[in-house]
């Protein structure tokens, strides 16, 4: 007992001699003092290094509610820029579908009709359920132009996703909900042709295609566990409605390189009085048909001033 008492001691003022040179590291160098074993004599001096972790060493968690949240603003982000690629990661490697029957996608994110789409609307019948895709909190739940009763969640990796055309709001603002949580019931308020649920996908308010970050195939899987997103995938004028867009996920910054490098590079022409195809395409170097299959056009389609076509090489 004797001599674990003076070996402790040693320890302790072992402990107390550190210099200021160590604090400057990573990692506390102590000396430790211990008996030597069997027949011989003396104590035997080891070296140990405990890492040093600072408080700003520590993961610290995301308080999505300290930028931007306005509860009585559809997109408080109107104003602000986003620095491209944008890369959201995820908890998650599945979501739960916002119906809660088999999904029907009515129409894309795209141009459609002379207009950005930039959503997706997902077949239903006034009254059906509606859930929360991941857990979040409640921005938004109130009537918003256009969109008539609209829900807004803010998920905890800052995506948003957002409800509308809704006939009930189940929810308030600042409700902490889970995924799969009822939040309100499927109608046709606001600007809409018959009921369905328009969903949106944004991240500080810039609008991406919701088939780039979700699956909506029966698997309800997401993309990626971090979806890096390039203005591809946030502007509607490189996309159809009326079609599937080939979804190709980039996983990592590098990838983002890359693809860069080795994508077409597209162009957006602007439809002016007098425009046809045939003057288009030979402008263009382009033919007819690349362009009609790029639009999900006809030969026959007419076109309207200031349509947006995508111009493929």
């Amino acid at each position: 007992m004797k001599l674990f008492t003076v070996v402790l001691a040693m320890v302790l003022l072992s402990l107390s001699a550190f210099s200021q040179d160590d604090l400057a590291n990573d990692s506390l160098k102590i000396i430790i003092k211990e008996p030597a074993l069997s027949f011989k004599k003396g104590l035997i001096e080891k070296e140990v290094l405990i890492p040093i972790v600072s408080y700003e060493d520590t993961i610290q968690p995301i308080d999505i509610k300290a930028e931007y949240w306005e509860t009585n603003v559809y997109n408080p982000y109107r104003n602000t820029l986003v620095k491209y690629p944008i890369g959201i990661a995820f908890s998650d490697t599945t979501y739960t579908s916002p119906v809660l029957h088999k999904k029907v996608v009515t129409s894309r994110y795209g141009w459609r009709r002379g207009r950005p789409h930039k959503g997706i609307d997902i077949d239903l019948v006034t009254g059906d359920s509606v859930v929360a895709m991941l857990d979040g909190i409640v921005r938004y739940a109130s009537y918003a132009r256009g969109f008539g009763k609209t829900i807004v969640v803010r998920h905890y990796n800052g995506l948003e996703t957002t409800y509308a055309h809704l006939s009930n709001i189940a929810v308030k603002a600042n409700d902490s909900i889970s995924r799969g949580q009822y939040i309100g019931k499927g109608g046709n308020t606001g600007n809409s042709r018959g009921s369905h649920l328009h969903l949106e996908v944004s991240y500080k308010g810039e609008y991406i295609h919701p088939e780039y970050v979700f699956d909506f195939s029966p698997k309800n899987a997401i993309r990626a566990k971090t979806v890096w997103v390039t203005q591809k995938w946030t502007r509607p004028q490189y996309h159809n409605s009326r079609r599937v867009s080939k979804v190709n996920v980039l996983k990592s910054e590098e990838e983002v390189a890359l693809a860069s490098l080795m994508t077409k590079r597209e162009k957006v022409y602007v439809v002016k009085k007098g425009d046809t195809l045939y003057g288009i395409s030979r402008r263009n170097n382009i033919s007819i048909n690349s362009i009609c299959d790029a639009n999900a056009i006809t030969k026959s389609t007419t076109l309207k001033i200031g349509q947006k076509l995508v111009l493929e090489p």
